[in-house]
């Protein structure tokens, strides 16, 4: 396999390990997609920065939800020695914590940056672009 196919699939296994960790609350696992310095936009009023800041911020954000299931794919990935650009589509599937009968779902673009460190592939820049914002879906 040449390095640029290898590059391509590891980083898209980055978005997978991303996808399943925040689904299973593995924060640990979770983290290892970031660089310390991250920089994340669109998903708060303002940028988080720093991996630091970042992670207890997701962990306080999925206390509202019982359980979330994201997809991740069409991933367009642009390798340039080092550094990589991904854009991603992501359907996310959040059920309420407070009422289990009500799910929000998110269509939206994952815009990436990453860089090759000594431990694989890591996103230097996370950026959420919403396509449809979260939509309530109720049982009958």
């Amino acid at each position: 396999m040449s390095q640029e196919l290898q590059d391509r699939y590891d980083i898209g296994q980055v978005m997978i390990r991303y996808a399943t960790s925040v689904d299973q609350r593995d924060f640990d696992r979770y983290a290892s997609c970031f660089t310390d310095d991250v920089e994340v936009g669109g998903f708060s009023s303002g940028p988080i920065k720093g991996l630091d800041n970042y992670v207890p911020w997701v962990r306080e954000a999925l206390e509202n939800f019982r359980g979330t299931h994201h997809q991740i794919t069409n991933q367009e990935i642009e390798v340039d020695g080092d550094t990589a650009h991904m854009r991603s589509y992501v359907q996310a599937t959040h059920e309420l914590a407070s009422d289990s009968n009500t799910l929000l779902i998110l269509w939206a673009i994952y815009d990436d940056r990453l860089v090759r460190t000594a431990d694989g592939w890591r996103i230097t820049h996370h950026h959420l672009e919403r396509l449809i914002d979260s939509r309530r879906i109720a049982t009958l």
